[in-house]
């Protein structure tokens, strides 16, 4: 099978910069004695955003990047676009290379839908020709007809992610990069994207798709490449990649999860989450916790300054990143009216757990009303949930069950 993508040894470090405020004119000479030709970043003032990456793929492959936040996926991605340049290493691609890293990644504001399509084409290095032949199935799939010839600069997040994959699908790349595009738009449009991605499979090209919707990702590709802390720790089948990945959060769950030292964690940090405690009713620590059982999740923060109405939520996610539910206590009509600093805690209380029977995840996150600015978020924990006879008929629930269990009676009264 011919070879579509090729990286090796690929390396990308970025400098730390420091900014000096208000500082003396004595202590800029001083700076300046010592590095006449400007401040050197030493090893502790950079980091490796990726360090030694090396993987192959072959025409046709789809392949799935998934990791953490703040692993490299991200970056990794940029390169393979040419984005940005590696540290060292090198990337041979064959063909041409279409990109959506963000939502509206390469458009021009001041443009028009329309004109911003024949932009990428060109860019592609296509004909005029060729993209007025495919302009009329772009803006099908994008959904945005009505807006084609409206400035993007006036486009939702949502219209922009929509006609930006539709660029990217229909100029028929060699290689098409896909980062989290899952993310932004509805359930119709994300059918439609993995449908297209499939298309382009069936047509030879090559996809490397990164989501956390790891449920997409194994439906979708055939081979996983885990990405952790810039490096690579598996490449292989996509389930064994999946497992290798979640894996990793095994150890985080015993009757609580310390989450002082969580990397990769988002927001401000004025306010963060230091612990999470799983705990009975009674409130003593749950070594174990069953399907059906009641629960208290209890989430310990530190504040370093006072908060004004923070809102404390979570969501939580099946083993393959698909969202069971998100929940906070505002959706209860409970407000905080404010936060002193210090350590504190609040308590979610779950009077049955109705999950089957496997181990979830949890991403916790604190805001500020209406979610700006986020304070702190993406805190990752697991809870694992293990069987019980929660019908008391002697049948135990399984993944065979589904998802989620009802409290349910049967009444047979004429048969």
């Amino acid at each position: 099978m011919p070879r579509s993508l090729e990286v090796q040894t690929l390396s990308k470090r970025y400098r730390l910069g420091r900014i000096q405020h208000h500082q003396m004119l004595r202590e800029q000479i001083v700076e300046l004695i010592k590095h006449p030709f400007g401040r050197r970043a030493t090893e502790a003032e950079s980091i490796w955003a990726l360090r030694d990456v090396s993987f192959e793929v072959d025409e046709g492959e789809v392949v799935g990047i998934i990791g953490r936040n703040g692993a490299g996926k991200s970056t990794l991605l940029k390169i393979l676009s040419k984005i940005t340049y590696p540290t060292s290493g090198k990337v041979k691609v064959k063909g041409r290379v279409a990109s959506l890293l963000e939502v509206g990644t390469g458009f021009h504001e001041e443009l028009t839908g329309r004109e911003n399509v024949y932009l990428n084409g060109s860019i592609l290095g296509m004909r005029k020709r060729e993209v007025d032949e495919r302009l009329d199935a772009i803006v099908a799939f994008s959904g945005v007809e009505q807006f084609i010839d409206t400035p993007i600069k006036r486009y939702s997040s949502g219209m922009r992610l929509r006609l930006g994959f539709a660029v990217a699908a229909h100029l028929e790349p060699d290689v098409l990069i896909v980062d989290e595009v899952l993310a932004v738009g509805d359930a119709g449009f994300q059918k439609k994207c993995i449908a297209t991605m499939e298309g382009l499979r069936k047509g030879g090209r090559t996809v490397l798709f990164v989501s956390h919707n790891l449920a997409a990702v194994e439906n979708l590709c055939s081979r996983g490449i885990w990405i952790d802390a810039g490096k690579i720790r598996m490449d292989g089948g996509v389930t064994d990649a999946i497992k290798g990945y979640m894996g990793s959060f095994v150890d985080e769950q015993v009757s609580g999860s310390d989450l002082s030292g969580t990397e990769n964690r988002l927001g401000t940090g004025e306010i963060r989450y230091t612990r999470l405690e799983y705990l009975g009713t009674d409130g003593t620590p749950c070594a174990m916790t069953r399907s059906g059982d009641a629960l208290v999740l209890r989430f310990h923060f530190h504040a370093d300054k006072p908060i004004r109405e923070p809102s404390f939520g979570f969501r939580l996610y099946t083993e393959m990143g698909t969202l069971i539910t998100e929940t906070y206590h505002r959706l209860l009509g409970i407000h905080i009216p404010k936060v002193e600093p210090g350590d504190g805690y609040i308590d979610a209380e779950i009077e049955s757990l109705n999950l089957v029977p496997g181990r979830y995840a949890l991403s916790l996150w604190i805001t500020a009303p209406g979610g700006t600015p986020v304070y702190d978020g993406d805190v990752r924990a697991s809870l694992e949930v293990e069987v019980a006879d929660v019908y008391r008929s002697g049948r135990m629930l399984d993944s065979r069950s589904g998802l989620v269990y009802f409290p349910q009676r049967w009444n047979i009264t004429k048969v």
